[in-house]
């Protein structure tokens, strides 16, 4: 399933999934059935919700509507946690002057720093460093604490894209990445959230790639990971407890508009798109704060 949340005409909140065999269409959970919660996260946490969603998608009478009439939310409104991972491509740290690393960078984002798919990405007002990272993002479903590599993917409730955008002036300030990655509204993510069993296992092998104004800038494979799906949550769970609705972001391959000769850096009006094979495409525009 491929399942998000929206917001409707005149503020109707409701969970959609995307039709079966098309990309323009979606069913409407709740209003198919009444018993479907309105949050995401409480949907994805429920072997009973997820169950309900799956029956909805199905029913022949369900009702839907065509996504062009609808405002797609941040798949995860408030998370627990966001842990973002860094230097996860070996190009990536290679362009950024790093040597392979032993063990992988993590910060924290805030949910203030996201925005939805078709939302703008903010350019704040004392920057104009404001860089893109397509990323793949997975979303936990289930408590979880000293995973192994043979359960760590129970743990996934779904995948989807994220854009990591990041303030490169301000994270270039201390040694710690944190302040240049949580401008308010400069991480976007989304379409939705799509089922693992839509997937191959741990999204390995998936083309991943980043265009900005439709001109491509990352081109890469998850295949190229240094750190794998199950090998992240391992490494995450031994030294806290994953959360259902806590969302990890797994690192940007090379291409990255500081690491180019001269700079690429988004501005007002540029339209930048992440697409992950199998997922779908993330899109927004760029705007001044």
């Amino acid at each position: 399933m491929r399942l998000f949340g929206f917001r409707g005409p005149n503020g109707y909140e409701s969970v959609g999934a995307l039709s079966k065999g098309s990309h323009d269409t979606y069913i409407d959970l709740c209003a198919t059935d009444p018993l479907i919660r309105n949050n995401l996260q409480e949907i994805i946490q429920s072997p009973e919700q997820l169950e309900r969603a799956a029956l909805a998608l199905k029913n022949s009478k369900a009702i839907g509507g065509n996504l062009k009439e609808i405002s797609f939310k941040v798949p995860i409104e408030r998370p627990g946690k966001i842990v973002c991972m860094g230097l996860n491509y070996a190009d990536h740290a290679k362009e950024g002057g790093n040597a392979r690393p032993e063990y992988p960078s993590f910060f924290m984002r805030g949910p203030s720093s996201m925005t939805a798919h078709l939302s703008p990405i903010i350019r704040p007002k004392v920057s104009d460093k404001l860089d893109y990272e397509a990323e793949l993002a997975f979303i936990v479903g289930k408590k979880a604490r000293h995973l192994t590599l043979e359960n760590a993917l129970d743990c996934v409730a779904g995948y989807s894209i994220f854009n990591d955008g990041s303030i490169r002036d301000y994270q270039r300030k201390t040694t710690q990445w944190t302040i240049g990655k949580n401008f308010d509204q400069t991480g976007a993510f989304g379409p939705w959230l799509v089922t693992p069993d839509e997937l191959p296992s741990g999204c390995d092998g998936l083309n991943i790639q980043s265009r900005l104004n439709g001109q491509v800038m990352q081109n890469a494979n998850t295949k190229d990971f240094l750190w794998g799906v199950a090998e992240t949550i391992v490494l995450i769970s031994e030294c806290m407890t994953l959360e259902p609705g806590d969302v990890v972001i797994t690192g940007t391959p090379a291409g990255v508009g500081y690491a180019r000769t001269p700079p690429v850096f988004m501005k007002p009006g540029d339209i930048c798109e992440i697409e992950i094979e199998s997922i779908g495409v993330l899109r927004n525009t760029i705007a001044d704060e």
